[in-house]
C-alpha cells in the first residue's frame, strides 16, 4: 500500500477538526492496517555528552546560553556506553538511542562515537544516534559502522521555528534529514508540543514530516517539559485530548511510521497514554531518565504495559513482516 506525500495544511486542518471519537477511530483503523495493535517498541535513549550546547533552543536544558544548573559532562567513555546498552537490553529495549549536545559532531572524538555504534550493533540491537547536524561525509560514516536511525527533529512549523530557536535555521535541519536519507539512514525526526505554538503550527508541523521525499520512519511525539532556567519554563500545558489528536493524525497521515511517545511521559497519566496508544502511538523511550529529564519508569511502564494486554514488539517477527508484504 503507497502512501501520500502530497499533504495539504488544510488536509491535515481538516483532520485535526473532525469530532474526537472519530478521528480516534480512523487511527486506529488505519494503524491495525500496518501494526500488531497490541505491540509497543521499547528504545532506550542514553546522553552520551551532557550540558554546554551551543544552541540556544529554547525548551533545553542543555543549552550553554540557559541557566539550568545542568553539569557540564564531556563524552562517554564507550565501554561506559556498551555497558548502559547491555543493560537496556535485558530491560526489553530493542533499540539504543544514544545523544550527543552539540551542534554537530566533534571530528576528535568522531571515532570514539563510530565504535559506539559498532558496538550496540554489535549486541543485536538498533542504533540511533542524535549528534545535531550532519555533512555528507559524516553521515555516510555513521552508515558505513552501521547506524539504523538517526534522529533530528524539526521541533516545530517553519513558520513558529524562529520563535524557539535562532541559532539554527529550519532550512538547516531539512539539510541534515537530507544527508541522512541519502545516506541510507532511516529517519527519526518529530516535534514537540507544548511551545506556545497554535493547532495551525502543529499542522505545519506533521506537514513538514509527511511531505518529505520519504516518510521518516520514526515520529517522536514529545510533551514539553518544562525545564527550570529555559525560557519555556512557564509554558502553558497543551491540552491532553489536542496531544491525542496529533497523534492520531500522525498516524492518518504517516501510517507505516513508528509513532513514538517520548518526552513527557511522567507527567501523563495511565488514561492519557491509553487513549495515545489507541490513536496509533506504538513505541516509547523507557527508562527513569530521558537524557537529562525524569521518565516514567520501567515499573510504571510494566503495569501499564499489563493493564492494557500489550507486550514488547518482536523486532525479528515485525522485519519478517515487513520483508514478506515487500516481496507481496
Amino acid at each position: 500500500m503507497q502512501y501520500r506525500t502530497d499533504w495539504a495544511k488544510q488536509d491535515i486542518l481538516d483532520l485535526f477538526q473532525q469530532p474526537f471519537m472519530d478521528l480516534a477511530f480512523k487511527a486506529q483503523t488505519i494503524h491495525r492496517q500496518h501494526f500488531n495493535p497490541h505491540e509497543v517498541q521499547r528504545s532506550k535513549l542514553l546522553s552520551i555528552k551532557t550540558g554546554a550546547c551551543p544552541e540556544d533552543c529554547s525548551y533545553c536544558n542543555q543549552s550553554g546560553h540557559h541557566n539550568t544548573g545542568l553539569p557540564k559532562e564531556k563524552l562517554m567513555e564507550v565501554e561506559a556506553v556498551l555497558a548502559k546498552a547491555k543493560e537496556a537490553k535485558e530491560q526489553g529495549a530493542t533499540r539504543f538511542c544514544m545523544g550527543a549536545a552539540w551542534r554537530g559532531p566533534q571530528a576528535k572524538t568522531f571515532d570514539q562515537v563510530l565504535a559506539m555504534v559498532e558496538g550496540v550493533k554489535g549486541l543485536g540491537m538498533e542504533t540511533c544516534m542524535t549528534l545535531g547536524m550532519l555533512t555528507k561525509e559524516q553521515a555516510e560514516s555513521l552508515a558505513q559502522a552501521g547506524l539504523d536511525y538517526y534522529n533530528h527533529n524539526l521541533d516545530t512549523s517553519p513558520e513558529y521555528y524562529a520563535k524557539v530557536v535562532s541559532t539554527r535555521t529550519f532550512e538547516q535541519r531539512l539539510e541534515t534529514l537530507d544527508e541522512v536519507r541519502n545516506a541510507g539512514i532511516n529517519v527519526c525526526s518529530g516535534g514537540i508540543l507544548g511551545l506556545g505554538e497554535s493547532r495551525e503550527d502543529r499542522a505545519g508541523l506533521l506537514l513538514a514530516l509527511a511531505t518529505l521525499p520519504e516518510h521518516p520512519q520514526s515520529v517522536p511525539i514529545n510533551m514539553l517539559i518544562r525545564a527550570p532556567g529555559t525560557p519555556l519554563e512557564n509554558a502553558e500545558a497543551v491540552d491532553t485530548f489536542e496531544f491525542i489528536r496529533t497523534v492520531a493524525v500522525a498516524r492518518i497521515i504517516m501510517p507505516k511510521t513508528f509513532v513514538r511517545l517520548s518526552a513527557g511521559r511522567a507527567e501523563m497519566s495511565d488514561e492519557t497514554q491509553a487513549w495515545c496508544f489507541f490513536a496509533g502511538a506504538n513505541s516509547i523511550h523507557m527508562g527513569e531518565t530521558l537524557l537529562t529529564m525524569e521518565n516514567a519508569t520501567i515499573d510504571q511502564d510494566e503495569s501499564l504495559f499489563a493493564k492494557l494486554d500489550l507486550k514488547s514488539l518482536d523486532l525479528e517477527k515485525y522485519k519478517q513482516r515487513q520483508a514478506a508484504e515487500s516481496v507481496a
